[in-house]
């Protein structure tokens, strides 16, 4: 395992895709679509943990209509990168019973989770349901199981980390979105 101490040693092994302040002008384009499909409906907003914590510290504050907020916490992930059945850690504990719900995610590839969240939403009574990632991972061929109602910024088919998703277990606080270019020992 290759741990990188600095940001120069995250630099040195990886590609910067997007800084910090092109994240954040996608991220303006996403609160405006949300605001203009949802600014009516006092929606649920549900952050996908732990990967959607920096993406809602944004975007939350820039709604500027009624919301309620919670989170979710659901794995495949069982600290690798194999897929495993899923485990909930945290279901949301607002009442989604007749409500519009936002799920806020980290990276859309697969969508196996998303999906899987999106339908426990709606076994809990959800009225719809709308996605917001930050990342869509464009996977050559492939149609992921649920498609994203709101997508931020597309991303190769590569290890992509920062700005909420990690580098074996950290830099989820790196300053932008990055691909990993060498590999790890």
């Amino acid at each position: 395992m290759k741990f990188f101490n600095t940001l120069e040693h995250v630099n040195e092994n990886s590609k910067c895709l997007f800084n910090l302040s092109d994240v954040e002008q996608a991220l303006d384009v996403v609160v405006q679509n949300i605001t203009q499909d949802l600014a009516d409906k006092q929606p649920v907003v549900l952050g996908v943990m732990r990967g959607a914590l920096p993406m809602m510290g944004y975007v939350v504050p820039r709604l500027a209509f009624y919301i309620e907020v919670d989170y979710v916490h659901a794995t495949r992930y069982q600290q690798n990168l194999s897929t495993g059945d899923l485990m909930w850690l945290h279901e949301p504990h607002v009442n989604l019973k007749d409500r519009s719900v936002l799920l806020i995610d980290d990276i859309l590839d697969r969508g196996i989770t998303l999906k899987a969240i999106t339908e426990k939403c709606y076994e809990l009574g959800a009225a719809d349901v709308k996605i917001a990632v930050l990342c869509h991972k464009q996977i050559a061929n492939f149609t992921p199981a649920i498609l994203a109602d709101y997508i931020a910024l597309p991303v190769p088919d590569a290890y992509i980390f920062g700005y909420g998703m990690d580098y074996e277990g950290g830099w989820r606080n790196a300053p932008g979105i990055y691909e990993l270019t060498s590999a790890s020992d």
